[in-house]
């Protein structure tokens, strides 16, 4: 380094602080980038590099960005997964001897995001952290730095950690330096994640009241670290972050990270985006808190009855009173998000209009609790009184601030006039100073009587008063002060002329630096508000989503679900919500469901395409949607509390991680029968299809037998093996169901109802024929398919005369002894035991065929 100039030493000192982030080098105008940064940002961002003399051997590669537009660039970055570490002058170059100090005053990650196109309205950008202990449990807790929010929970294994992550969609992961290499390899694969590291775990002093529900030790060693990196990588107030909410997964019906993608519940499958998901259905919140408490609503539906019920009851009464509710999403819509609001004060990076944003917002409050009373309802006269409408704020703020400022708080004009009586006065200055220059000239030609006397100004000098030499004699003794001798004239000035230039000359800027300072003190007075408007915030938000669901289940003609007590499910005309939006309510066919304790398994048959995928995810849906408070798409529900939803539905690889389609059935299948409870719904469509006739109808008898015996879950289990159907005969609580469908001139026609007893075939065939297959091959099928069922085929019988056993309440029973009527080689039983310490489902296709391959060179 000593061959470096001054400043690339300085730059290369301060980047080794910040190994893994862009470092943005302020100088002058622009924010500079060296090295392998130069290098790498000029192909990220397309940007010339260029280069400059560093004082070694070589240049040094170099490329910049102007500091007025570094914000589009360095959001561009974040979007990519990258940190920009932010490097500011922080002593004024005049007064610098050598080298301008320079430091890091803020890190920008995917997880710290305060601003820009990146932070989306309506969705959370979390930030998570995760600590692993050695009771093999982890810490988990998560924040939200744009609204202050935390949370945290405990989690018994790195399956639920999985499933967090993918619920709460965090961008960026803080673990120990110790933290597992291959774990934090799975979270980068998966999901895609920045991964960052702190290590020093204890609250500071300052934060000890939001982390005040945090009695254990791993409690407070999991969120220390959260809290320790947001300070090292903020650099500033935090004042924003809320006490932390200690919650337990159990607190809510629990759903896998397959369950959540295979109904769509945020996002659709193909496209990862909102449409056509659950929350683009249910999406008619006016506010952006809203939205997001929305998105938290569905990703965690409730077990607690009487809240359920709280909710409904709220839906319904905004559901009985349309002119209120109309009246009331008009206000809401003039809210803007306070939340966010609240955390840009706190963060020091809010300007005037933010604040006018957050006084129109609050103006709405009074009206909002007028609305609110009309519903004549206890509850909602209680949620009237608790809003609080933060009056002496919003009379603060409409003193101060302008109604329609400028966007930057350093360029003046945003504070109002008649608020501070320096800041008129330089105004006043400013706005009036050649009238106060005429008038002064009149007045000393009226004082002196010399008609001739004028008021000058120049560059050197500054304002004078001009006198003639023949007009001296009039001149009073002791008023004037001789400031410049000319041929003909002389230039004098008065102490009310120096104190009028010193108010014009620097009134401006004076007012402008003044504006900025009392800018600051109202953003202070505003942050004494900060928890005020987060409880208003919360409320808000609250009745946005009730009055969202309101609108959907009117809009929709949903029903108010009950639940109940002896496990009955009954739905009468249900619909799948997204499915009928989308093709419309006269087109779309509804369907009744009845399960209870007689009745916990539905085997659902019918030809592809019928519609029994839906079937089953409208149920499913169904009950979700009555355990977040909303209404559901049938004429008639009443349902059981589930405490847990598991899905098996579609054909998917994991190519990321090595599994296969039939492996990922398999992985899906494993952790609903692993997990499941009776309390529990399980949706498994074509389970075995991904594998041999035999070993496929094996499977899915055994799985079926499996739930039937040992779990009892509610289950609905869609297959094309038309044998399972005989299984209603050996199983009491097992019945079937089938998706009707007929066929006329040759040709099959779906009728999508859902009806009792097994259907009398597939019609595979005609959907291959609708698939528009070349004809030839088609009739070829039905040659082979004719042949098939003129033939005796043993596997229906099998599937009959196989009873159900199990000893166990696993899945997987223990490989038992290999008994042979001739003695086994050494080589033998060496493969034996291999093949018996092999654990199939935690590996990859191509792990199983090197072990494989291994144990064939054994035997040979």
């Amino acid at each position: 380094m000593a061959t470096y100039t001054p400043m690339i030493q300085q730059y290369l000192a301060i980047k080794a602080q910040y190994k893994d982030a862009f470092l943005f080098f302020r100088l002058g105008d622009f924010y500079e980038m060296f090295f392998e940064d130069a290098i790498k940002a000029s192909q990220e961002l397309e940007i010339t590099l260029t280069s400059r003399d560093g004082g070694g051997e070589e240049r040094v590669p170099m490329c910049g960005v102007p500091y007025h537009s570094a914000a589009m660039y360095i959001e561009r970055l974040i979007e990519k997964g990258y940190k920009v570490a932010i490097c500011e002058q922080v002593e004024d170059p005049k007064t610098a001897k050598g080298v301008v100090r320079r430091e890091v005053v803020q890190l920008i990650t995917p997880g710290t995001v305060m601003e820009g196109k990146s932070l989306e309205e309506k969705a959370n950008n979390y930030l998570a952290t995760l600590t692993a202990f050695e009771d093999g449990t982890y810490g988990f807790a998560y924040t939200d730095l744009s609204t202050g929010e935390n949370r945290m929970t405990l989690l018994s294994s790195f399956e639920e950690v999985m499933n967090e992550i993918y619920s709460i969609g965090t961008r960026e992961i803080v673990v120990s330096t110790t933290f597992s290499e291959e774990e934090c390899k799975q979270l980068k694969e998966r999901y895609e994640l920045t991964i960052s590291y702190e290590d020093e775990t204890t609250i500071p002093p300052s934060f000890q009241s939001i982390a005040s529900s945090l009695k254990q030790n791993k409690l407070q060693v999991t969120f220390g670290r959260l809290l320790n990196y947001l300070i090292k990588t903020q650099k500033r107030s935090l004042d924003h972050l809320q006490p932390v909410d200690l919650y337990e997964v159990n607190q809510y019906m629990k759903m896998d990270l397959y369950s959540k993608r295979n109904l769509e519940l945020t996002e659709t499958i193909r496209t990862k985006g909102k449409k056509g998901s659950l929350l683009w259905l249910l999406d008619e919140t006016m506010t952006a808190m809203g939205g997001r408490l929305l998105k938290q609503w569905i990703d965690r539906p409730l077990l607690d009855r009487q809240k359920i019920e709280q909710r409904l009851n709220m839906v319904e009464l905004l559901m009985n009173h349309y002119f209120e509710r109309q009246e009331l999403r008009e206000l809401l819509r003039e809210v803007y998000d306070l939340e966010r609001l609240a955390g840009r004060v706190a963060f020091g990076n809010v300007n005037a209009r933010d604040l006018i944003q957050l006084k129109k917002s609050l103006k709405q409050v009074p009206a909002i609790q007028e609305v609110i009373a009309k519903l004549n309802d206890d509850s909602a006269q209680a949620l009237a009184q608790a809003l609080d409408p933060c009056e002496s704020l919003v009379e603060l703020l409409e003193k101060a601030i302008e109604e329609n400022p400028p966007l930057s708080v350093k360029e003046g004009g945003i504070i109002k006039d008649g608020y501070n009586e320096t800041l008129d006065r330089f105004r006043d200055a400013s706005r009036n100073g050649k009238s106060w220059i005429a008038q002064l000239e009149s007045k000393e030609r009226e004082l002196t009587g010399i008609k001739s006397l004028k008021i000058g100004y120049n560059r050197v000098f500054g304002y004078y008063i001009e006198v003639t030499k023949a007009n001296l004699h009039l001149l009073p003794e002791g008023r004037y002060e001789r400031k410049q001798t000319l041929a003909n004239a002389e230039r004098f000035v008065t102490k009310e002329l120096k104190e009028k230039e010193a108010l014009i000359l620097e009134a401006e800027e004076k007012s402008i630096e003044l504006e900025y300072e009392l800018f600051v003190q109202i953003r202070e007075e505003v942050k004494q508000y900060i928890s005020r408007l987060q409880k208003l915030a919360k409320m808000i938000s609250e009745l946005d989503v009730l009055q969202c669901f309101a609108t959907v289940s009117e809009e929709r003609n949903y029903c108010k679900p009950r639940f109940s007590t002896n496990r009955e499910l009954v739905i009468k005309e249900g619909r799948h919500p997204v499915v009928e939006k989308v093709l419309g309510a006269h087109i779309y066919v509804p369907n009744d469901c009845y399960m209870n304790e007689e009745r916990e398994m539905l085997l659902i048959t019918g030809p592809n395409m019928s519609g029994k995928s839906t079937y089953m995810r409208q149920i499913a849906l169904t009950a979700i949607m009555a355990q977040i408070g909303c209404f559901v798409p049938a004429k008639e529900a009443i349902l059981p509390i589930f405490d847990q939803v598991f899905t098996r539905i579609g054909a998917a690889d994991d190519l990321v991680s090595g599994q296969s389609t039939f492996m990922v059935e398999m992985l899906e299948a494993r952790n609903a029968i692993v997990h499941a409870t009776q309390n529990s719904l399980i949706l498994f469509d074509e389970i075995g299809r991904g594998t041999s006739t035999y070993d496929g109808m094996a499977l899915a008898q055994a799985i079926i037998e499996y739930i039937h015996d040992k779990i009892g879950a509610k289950t609905l289990f869609s297959t094309h093996y038309h044998e399972l159907t005989s299984l209603e005969e050996k199983l009491e609580k097992v019945k079937n169901i089938h998706v009707r469908a007929i066929e006329e001139n040759g040709k099959v026609i779906f009728l999508h109802k859902i009806e009792e007893g097994p259907a009398d075939r597939s019609y595979g065939i005609h959907v291959a024929e609708l698939a528009q297959l070349p004809k030839e091959l088609i009739e070829r099928a039905k040659e082979i398919l004719h042949q098939f069922e003129n033939n005796s085929h043993p596997v229906a019988a099998a599937v009959a005369e196989t009873e159900p056993k199990f000893e166990q309440l696993s899945m997987f029973e223990e490989v038992k002894e290999v008994k042979e009527e001739a003695p086994l080689s050494k080589k033998e039983k060496e493969a034996i035991k291999r093949i018996q310490s092999l654990d199939l489902l935690d590996m990859t296709p191509l792990e199983a065929m090197n072990k494989l391959y291994e144990i064939q060179k054994l035997l040979k």
